[in-house]
């Protein structure tokens, strides 16, 4: 990849904030509580508003952050974020920004597309502004808490210059190596996620279906080799079925796919990855994508009752 240039002349950093749901309006939220001079811009207004009132600056559109030095997008995928940054770039090849800008992608993507975002940011601006990919973990209740993981590929001395924007709102911030690599380790984090959540699942429903207390097996699993933190958190809410979205279950479909995609570029075997993203896939067919990760439990009951979907494990990309 080629080398970007990292000096900038603005002390303290500006920061750009788009995509203020679940996740980002609460991480957003712990910039300002930093200190940081933050603008946020959303779809809808009420989110904008509720961070107005915490101090932000409301951006009308997202090309009116081109002078900020530090852009970060919260949005569903790449999709959303290269749309939503269009004007962004059309803006810099008008008049470039400073060098060292940084354009911090903390969404759920394919290392292979980011990487190739990185190129078109980096011929937009000349070689002025730099994509680092920095995906996070920990839920909605890690964004309230700032106690995310957050995974970094870039540059180290890219990631030097937005660390300390990522440290407000993460306990545990590592660079993993070049551009890419943060989505790849979220894709790893989603391959161990995905499947724990669908074996409690199935522990679940085979338990419960042999006349035994789900709660109180979930219990006796946490305090041996099974206890995990995907037991802690999620396995209440399984074992109660209470499917209430913190994040659409549809976005784990998504994050296994980039997962069999890694995977196919190395020549490695994702046996597990395989499996789940079929079961996700039939999740998403059942209708239950909009529910949170935890249906997928009811995706589980709903084969062992032989209501399956017409494409049974492929599901929509």
């Amino acid at each position: 990849m080629v080398q970007t240039t990292t000096s900038r002349q603005k002390d303290p950093l500006t920061v750009g904030f788009v995509g203020l749901g679940h996740m980002g309006a609460p991480m957003a939220a712990n910039l300002l509580r930093a200190g940081w001079p933050v603008t946020v811009w959303n779809r809808s207004a009420p989110a904008v508003q509720n961070l107005a009132g915490q101090g932000a600056q409301a951006a009308a559109g997202v090309a009116d952050m081109r002078s900020l030095n530090v852009i970060i997008f919260m949005l569903p995928d790449l999709g959303h974020i290269k749309d939503s940054a269009a004007p962004l770039l059309d803006a810099w090849r008008q008049s470039p920004p400073e060098p060292g800008t940084a354009v911090v992608v903390m969404s759920s993507v394919s290392p292979q597309a980011v990487q190739a975002f990185g190129g078109e940011v980096h011929v937009a601006t000349g070689g002025r502004a730099f994509v680092i990919d920095a995906p996070v973990s920990g839920g909605t209740v890690g964004a309230a808490s700032g106690t995310l993981a957050i995974m970094a590929g870039a540059e180290p001395g890219e990631f030097e210059l937005v660390r300390p924007v990522l440290d407000s709102m993460g306990t545990t911030v590592r660079l993993l190596g070049p551009l890419g690599s943060g989505s790849l380790a979220k894709a790893c984090n989603q391959l161990l996620v995905g499947t724990t959540t669908a074996a409690l699942a199935e522990a679940a429903e085979l338990a419960e279906s042999s006349g035994m207390d789900v709660a109180a097996l979930f219990e006796v699993l946490a305090g041996g080799l099974a206890g995990s933190a995907v037991l802690r958190l999620a396995g209440p809410r399984i074992a109660a079925k209470d499917y209430t979205p913190t994040g659409p279950a549809k976005f784990m479909h998504k994050d296994l796919g980039f997962v069999l995609e890694s995977a196919a570029a190395v020549g490695s075997a994702v046996p597990m990855a395989t499996a789940g993203h079929a079961l996700y896939g039939t999740l998403k067919d059942q209708g239950l994508g909009e529910q949170d990760l935890t249906v997928v439990r009811e995706s589980i009951a709903r084969l062992g009752r032989g209501q399956q979907p017409g494409a049974v494990g492929h599901g929509t990309p």
